[in-house]
């Protein structure tokens, strides 16, 4: 499922125009992105939560010349599934 067949399926189940549901998913999108950039953790119960982990500086390879390369230290999204969310994925048809 793409951005395009989620809009499209908020749409047909909230009995709302595409256009509406498009101005939701973004304002979703755009709330969780302004609070990781924050540093903050947004947990949607049931569903999941996303914060923001912080990766160290390390020596890496580049895989073509087998030379070492230094890996910057960064910030990267995680994301851990809630427990109902796990549940539902693992349930047999």
């Amino acid at each position: 499922m793409n951005k395009a067949d989620l809009i499209e399926k908020v749409a047909k189940d909230a009995g709302i125009n595409k256009s509406q549901a498009e101005g939701a998913i973004n304002s979703l999108v755009s709330g969780i992105e302004g609070d990781l950039k924050k540093g903050g953790r947004v947990t949607l119960v049931g569903f999941g939560t996303f914060s923001v982990a912080s990766r160290k500086a390390r020596t890496g390879r580049n895989p073509q010349t087998g030379q070492p390369i230094k890996i910057a230290a960064k910030k990267v999204a995680k994301f851990a599934p809630g427990a109902e969310l796990k549940e539902a994925v693992n349930k047999k048809k």
